[in-house]
Parts: C-alpha cells; sequence; structure tokens
C-alpha cells in the first residue's frame, strides 16, 4: 500500500508541474501566472477538487505519442468563493501552449455538464493558443462539443471567461458565448485570425495588442467587459464580481450582510441637478449614493461611457443598474448604449436580478453616421430588453426624459413596476425651445413670442406633473429620499410574479 500511495503522490506531482519547471519559469518570466497558480488565487483556499489530472491526448500523428503530458494542458474542477460552489478549467499554456485537442475538450465538457447539472456558475480562464493542429478535425470536433454546452447552459447558469493570456480562433468563441468577459492589460490578447494572417490577406500591418488586445476589446469592440492590471488584481475582483450573481437561473439573488441603513437620507441629492438644464452632472455620483456602502461594480466602463450599467447592492441584495450618463454626449441614447444596456438587461433578467434604471435622457443621437449603422434596430433592442423583462423594474427620471428615449428607458408603458420623478424631471417630446420653434415656425422671428411661448410650453409639459396626472409617474420623490424609495418598492416587488405569452423563444431584432 505504501508504493501505492507514494506512487500516487509521485504522479501528482509530476502533473501539478504541466509542461515541466523551465515552461513554468517562462510563464512567470512573461509576467503571468500559472493554471493551478491562478486557480488556487481565484478559490478559497484548499477548496479545490481537482478532476481528471492524468488525462493524456490519444493523438499519434507527427511523432505526438512520444510527446504526452498529464492533464493535457487544461486543469478542470470545483471549488468555492466565498463559500458558494464554482466549476471552473484553466488552460494551461505550459503544455502544448495550451492548445485544445480531443482529450482536453472533453475535460472542459464534463465540467461544463457538470455546472449545468448542479447549477452553479463556470469561470473558464484562457491562455491558449487555439486548436492543436496535429489533431486536425478532431480538435474541431472538441471546439464545436465545447460551444454546443456553452449555448445549452446560457441563461441557466452564469459563464464567465477571464482572459489572461492569448486567446485566438476557435478559443475565442467560447469565451464570446458566455455572459461577461474580463482580460489583463499587455498580456491577453483575443482575436479570430492573428496579425501574420491578416498582413497576407488585407495587407494591414497591425500588432497583437492593436489587433486584438484588452484596449481594443474594452473601448472599441464592447467584447470585453473590464480590464485588469494583471493577473492577481484580476483574479481578485473576479472573486469580487462573482458575490454578486445567483448561483442558476433557479436560485435567488444573493443576501450578504449590509449596515447601510435602508431610511438613509442623502441631502446632497437634492442640488445634484443644475440650475442650468444644458450643464451636465456626474450619473455615477447618484449611484454611489444610493446604493449599499457606494459598492459598485461596473461593466464595460470604457464603452459607450454615455450610459453606465452594472451590479450594486439595495439592503444587501443585488440589483442591476443602468443610468444615462449625462457627462457624456448628454447622456443621449446611441447604437453602441442601446447595445451594451440591452444585453446588461437580458443577463439581469436570466437570473431574476432586479434593475434599477436612472434616467437623464435628450434622446436618440441624430445623424447618417448612426441610421446607417442601425440605430432603429440597435435602439429597439433596448426597447426590447426592457419590455420582455418580468424582474422587478424601478425607474427614476431625474431630469431629461425626451422623446422615444422616454419609453425607452423602462417607462411605465413598457411594464416599468415602479416609476419615480424627481421635481427636476422634463418628461416631453423634445425640449422646450425645439418643440415651440416646430409649433410657432411661422413666428420663427419674433423672438420675444418664441420665448413667452417657450416658457407656456416648459410649465406645460416640461415638468413630471403632466406624467404624474397620467399614472405615468407613480409618485414625485424629493432626491435625498431616492434610497429609501428604491429599498420600500423593492421591498414590496420581491415576490412579482408575470409570465410572457408561451413562446419556443423570442426573436429580438438582433
Amino acid at each position: 500500500m505504501d508504493r501505492v500511495i507514494r506512487e500516487l503522490a509521485e504522479r501528482r506531482k509530476e502533473a501539478s508541474l504541466g509542461g515541466g519547471q523551465h515552461r513554468i519559469d517562462a510563464q512567470h518570466k512573461r509576467g503571468k501566472l500559472t493554471a493551478r497558480e491562478r486557480i488556487d488565487l481565484l478559490l478559497d483556499e484548499g477548496s479545490f477538487e481537482e478532476y481528471d489530472m492524468f488525462v493524456e491526448h490519444n493523438c499519434t500523428d507527427f511523432g505526438m505519442e512520444n510527446s504526452k503530458f498529464p492533464g493535457d494542458g487544461v486543469v478542470t474542477g470545483w471549488g468555492t468563493v466565498n463559500g458558494r460552489i464554482i466549476y471552473v478549467f484553466a488552460k494551461d499554456f505550459t503544455v502544448f501552449g495550451g492548445s485544445l485537442s480531443e482529450t482536453h475538450a472533453k475535460k472542459i465538457i464534463k465540467i461544463q455538464e457538470m455546472a449545468v447539472r448542479n447549477r452553479a456558475p463556470i469561470i473558464g480562464i484562457f491562455d491558449a493558443g487555439g486548436a492543436r493542429i496535429q489533431e486536425g478535425v478532431a480538435a474541431l470536433g472538441g471546439y464545436g462539443e465545447v460551444f454546443l454546452r456553452n449555448t445549452l447552459a446560457s441563461g441557466v447558469i452564469p459563464q464567465i471567461s477571464m482572459i489572461m493570456g492569448p486567446c485566438a480562433g476557435g478559443d475565442v468563441y467560447s469565451p464570446a458565448m458566455t455572459d461577461f468577459i474580463f482580460m489583463v492589460r499587455d498580456t491577453s490578447y483575443m482575436f479570430v485570425t492573428g496579425p501574420d494572417v491578416v498582413k497576407t490577406v488585407t495587407n494591414e500591418t497591425v500588432t497583437t495588442e492593436e489587433l486584438g488586445g484588452a484596449s481594443v476589446h474594452t473601448t472599441k469592440s464592447s467584447i470585453a467587459d473590464a480590464a485588469f492590471d494583471n493577473d492577481v488584481e484580476a483574479l481578485l475582483q473576479l472573486r469580487r464580481f462573482v458575490d454578486f450573481l445567483p448561483e442558476s437561473n433557479v436560485a435567488e439573488v444573493p443576501v450578504i450582510p449590509s449596515f447601510d441603513d435602508e431610511d438613509r437620507e442623502e441631502p446632497s441629492l437634492d442640488t445634484l441637478i443644475p440650475e442650468n438644464p444644458n450643464q451636465p452632472y456626474d450619473m455615477r455620483e447618484l449611484i454611489g449614493k444610493v446604493v449599499d456602502e457606494g459598492d459598485f461594480f461596473e461593466i464595460q466602463e470604457n464603452f459607450a461611457k454615455n450610459i453606465i450599467i452594472g451590479f450594486a447592492r439595495m439592503e444587501g441584495r443585488t440589483v442591476g443598474i443602468v443610468a444615462n450618463q449625462p457627462m457624456v454626449l448628454a447622456g443621449v441614447l446611441d447604437s453602441d448604449a442601446s447595445r451594451k444596456a440591452a444585453r446588461f438587461v437580458r443577463f439581469c433578467d436570466c437570473f431574476s436580478i432586479p434593475v434599477i434604471t436612472f434616467v437623464d435622457v435628450p434622446g436618440f443621437l441624430p445623424g447618417t453616421d448612426q441610421e446607417y449603422g442601425g440605430l432603429i434596430k440597435h435602439g429597439a433592442k433596448l426597447l426590447f430588453a426592457f419590455a420582455e423583462a418580468t424582474i422587478p423594474k424601478v425607474t427614476v427620471i431625474t431630469r431629461k426624459a425626451y422623446g422615444g428615449a422616454y419609453d425607452v428607458m423602462s417607462s411605465k408603458h413598457i411594464r416599468g413596476d415602479v416609476n419615480y420623478a424627481w421635481p427636476s424631471a422634463e418628461i416631453a417630446v423634445m425640449g422646450a425651445k425645439g418643440a415651440v420653434e416646430i409649433i410657432f415656425r411661422k413666428d420663427a422671428g419674433d423672438e420675444e413670442k418664441i420665448a413667452e411661448q417657450t416658457k407656456i410650453y416648459e410649465q406645460r409639459f416640461c415638468s413630471p406633473f403632466v406624467a404624474a396626472e397620467r399614472g405615468f409617474i407613480d409618485e414625485v420623490i424629493m432626491p435625498r429620499n431616492t434610497r429609501r424609495r428604491l429599498c420600500r418598492a423593492l421591498n414590496m416587488l420581491r415576490k412579482k410574479t408575470v409570465e410572457n405569452p408561451w413562446k419556443k423563444h423570442d426573436n429580438i431584432p438582433l
């Protein structure tokens, strides 16, 4: 028995070294942790249970039968993050560059199926060079099987991808089908075809970072939801992020003890809105002052900055936040902002996370670029997302809510549950001056009359009370009481039940 135990210990030691100590050293020289080091940092200490540690590939072409490593380039298993079960797989760049083989794929598939069967989140850590070319179509088949499980798990369990090195070719499509993607600056990148192929096909000369680095995917493509400076920061922030998410679509939102009084007043909010309607203010200040302890995890902070999305807590319970940002383009809705918010609202609806919407929107962005780029359909995505969502939805209009953008931003007309407005709210088809210039275009040269009619229009339409008179606004509230009103509304809506008509699935305007 002692001999067998010693053999097991030796085998475990060999497997834990992946591709060998020299490759581990090379990984460290690149400023990156190894697959097992990343898992150890992500999960609670001592909680990781590794599966398939001794699996090896079965390829015999190109001399591969003489080159085998236990684990075959991916570490899989489960553990806990702050006591909650998480399934995880991490590509091991020290073994064949983390490339995917048929057996490598089977290890991932096993963990994906276990995660769905046991209704717990799954996290994939990517640091790999794509398919293992020695295996040809077998590797491609493995990718397809992984993609299928991504699709079937969508909306059932949270799926998160952490890109911590190269991620190219087939490897990018699995993360693309997950709910959230995070990257590490300077050491991670994602693209379908690399710089050499791009140079050959299009004659473009581009670096790896310019083609698919974290700066590109967090600011231009919107592929990544956030980027961090190094492996350690990325994994610690991932631990924080996971705490906001339910375990599955049948689990309740997590509850964390809060020491922030739900009745807390914020007198400073009474003066947040500037006297000048064209002067911006920072919507993040409002968010920070109403959520628990000011703790807000923002998503896609550097993309479509005219809208803010992210997770916070109210009375210890997770909520999603969607808010127009007057500091950027006056908070206008454009194609990028609409897509960004629509995907977030749909995620929240999948996992029964209530959504709070803060509205200060002057309308949709005009111009040929937007129209040619499909603004109508992109704007409809956000409208569709809010309208189909059956989660609790609480809306606060702080200032402008003009035109169709008023309807889109979780209005009462598309099943907003509780809709509040501050006294500074202006709910109208458009701004008073523009409306009057259209209505009284014959008097365009009479500045005195235009000014008089503008004042009349403002009094008649540009206030929350006209909408309140019709029941479109449930109540006009004092800004200082916003946190208390939100907490009470969310408590009231906690047992909300509503069902959409039966359908196989909807046909959102993609």
